[in-house]
């Protein structure tokens, strides 16, 4: 039997043969100009044949069908303006919009909609200014656009100046509040919206939890449960993604226990959550249980899985995990990309990379920078550094993470000169520093000899308000002054810290003691050592072989002696 849709377009195209037809060259397709019978078609038939097209991604099609008929709507219009901006085709739908001799609000919001998803706010905007007549929605969706850009004065004004307010707009703003990191904001527009909907509820908490306030998250959840407020897939998902961070495994259990109680056991999103859960609980058994209990096709369940061998440090069966979606024809996104990277990363395989990094040119994802920024690390820590620099050079859009991956990289591979010119081409960008940006900088100092470059930036460290230096800081500044033979001043620094030296600061000294033949200065040093571990047996060997060095064998023997005191305390037990 033919379907609604097939018996309506045959009847159609059997009407069409029987009409007055015109070839029309410009446009390459038959309109129809006279036909008696054709108006027995009513409107719901011709966008039902429309949004076929539309749903099989037949746009030429649909406009060539659109074309033929005789004075279309404004409903209908508007259903082909639809189609062009769901695929992108933004000037077409324009184009159509300008010829419409009538358009109505829904028409008006449909294309200021389209425009700014197609990333032309500034259209959006004019087109928003020149309306005749404005309801809630094209308010909505301008603020939305601001929210997007990132102007959140603009998006307040827009908020304010609104004749009337729908719960969506209200969940809008607050949206947008969470977006831009706004949580407080957010929080207190939350408190005084007139009424709230599960909506409201759900972007609060999904809010709270991505801004890593999880636990208020989850109390928020807690309060709508008790107001009655019946919670949906979303909402108690994001409160088992709260639960995964937190590593609340009994809470996030009675969570997905409601969930399965309310009929959403297959659902892939809570599958994906409940992976989550039990992989940051380390719970791994349970985790690949949950996958297995259905084959799901979709990248997040996927993704979530090969993440959570990562965080159990399963990387070799993470990498089999991304192989087994690969074949199974699952498309990696840039999370699923990045995790892979990262296991290739600790087990240190180049090779594992390179498979990946041609997976990523494969599905057009080589020059995002999360992705970019894992290949970097990548190929700098395998001792990579050229293809680490190709690569950081093709990511289209570098961040903070980028830069300091890049810097970190020179860094360890001991080209301190480059990870200066990084660091300069950064700051025209005008991206601004970090804390990692700074330990990098001070890194490379350390290892290419660069003194006052590394005065210099541990200077500019603690002059900058926007970073508090800390003990890793501290510790490459010390190690700056040791292998450059300034042990006073390393002496000095360390004193004078505002927090306890560690362990690392303190043996960094004494190497540097070591280095420069400083007997007296690395008894004052090993005592810190041997207080913060009395069994640190490197700093046992160092200072005896400096007793040696200068010919006091008494005090090498007794320092080896307490060496081998400790060491046999510490493993007792075998003899028990």
């Amino acid at each position: 039997m033919m379907s609604k849709f097939q018996a309506i377009y045959s009847k159609f195209q059997l009407l069409q043969k029987s009409c007055t037809t015109l070839v029309c060259s410009s446009k390459s397709f038959t309109r129809v100009v006279e036909c008696s019978e054709f108006s027995t078609l009513d409107y719901g038939a011709y966008i039902s044949i429309v949004s076929d097209h539309l749903e099989n991604k037949r746009v030429d099609e649909a406009r060539n069908f659109f074309d033929g008929i005789p004075s279309p709507n404004v409903r209908l219009a508007t259903k082909m303006i639809s189609l062009y901006v769901e695929n992108y085709r933004l000037d077409e739908a324009l184009e159509l919009f300008d010829k419409m001799p009538m358009k109505d609000v829904a028409t008006w919001n449909n294309m200021i909609k389209g425009c700014v998803d197609c990333g032309n706010t500034e259209m959006g905007l004019k087109l928003f200014d020149e309306m005749p007549e404005r309801n809630v929605i094209s308010w909505t969706t301008v603020m939305n656009a601001m929210w997007k850009c990132g102007n959140v004065e603009e998006a307040e004004k827009l908020f304010c100046k609104m004749p009337a307010k729908d719960i969506a707009a209200w969940n809008g703003m607050v949206h947008g509040y969470f977006e831009n990191s706004r949580a407080e904001e957010a929080m207190r527009l939350f408190g005084v919206m007139p009424s709230r909907n599960v909506i409201s509820w759900t972007t609060v908490i999904s809010g709270l939890d991505r801004l890593g306030r999880s636990d208020e998250a989850l109390l928020l959840l807690k309060k709508m449960m008790r107001f009655g407020m019946q919670p949906t897939s979303s909402t108690l998902t994001s409160g088992q993604t709260a639960c995964a961070k937190m590593g609340y495994l009994q809470l996030g259990s009675q969570i997905h226990g409601l969930l399965l109680k309310l009929g959403y056991k297959y659902d892939a999103y809570v599958t994906a959550a409940l992976i989550t859960l039990y992989a940051n609980c380390k719970q791994i058994e349970d985790f690949v249980k949950a996958f297995n209990e259905k084959l799901h096709l979709n990248v997040v369940v996927w993704t979530s899985f090969l993440t959570g061998f990562g965080v159990n440090g399963k990387h070799e069966d993470a990498l089999r995990v991304f192989c087994g979606m690969i074949r199974l024809g699952v498309s990696p996104n840039q999370t699923s990309f990045t995790s892979a990277l990262n296991s290739s990363c600790e087990v240190e395989s180049v090779d594992w990379g390179k498979i990946i990094h041609g997976a990523t040119i494969k599905v057009g994802l080589e020059k995002d920078s999360y992705v970019g920024n894992s290949l970097v690390v990548l190929y700098t820590k395998c001792g990579n550094i050229s293809d680490g620099i190709f690569t950081f050079k093709e990511i289209s859009d570098k961040n903070i993470v980028s830069w300091n991956a890049i810097i970190v990289g020179s860094a360890q591979h001991g080209c301190g000169n480059w990870a200066i010119a990084f660091f300069s081409q950064m700051a025209k960008t005008g991206t601004e520093p970090d804390e990692i940006t700074f330990t990098g900088l001070l890194n490379a100092c350390s290892h290419s000899g660069m003194l006052q470059k590394g005065r210099h930036f541990f200077a500019c460290l603690s002059q900058y308000s926007a970073i508090k230096p800390k003990l890793e800081h501290y510790a490459c500044m010390v190690d700056i002054l040791c292998r450059n033979g300034k042990l006073d001043d390393a002496e000095d620094l360390a004193k004078k810290m505002p927090m306890e030296p560690n362990l690392s600061i303190w043996l960094a000294l004494l190497s540097g003691c070591r280095a420069q033949c400083n007997l007296e200065m690395a008894e004052r040093v090993a005592k810190k050592v041997f207080e913060i571990d009395p069994s640190c047996s490197s700093a046992y060997v160092l200072l005896s072989n400096m007793y040696a060095l200068a010919g006091r064998w008494t005090d090498a023997a007794r320092m080896r002696m307490k060496m081998k005191n400790v060491k046999q305390l510490g493993c007792s037990w075998v003899t028990q």
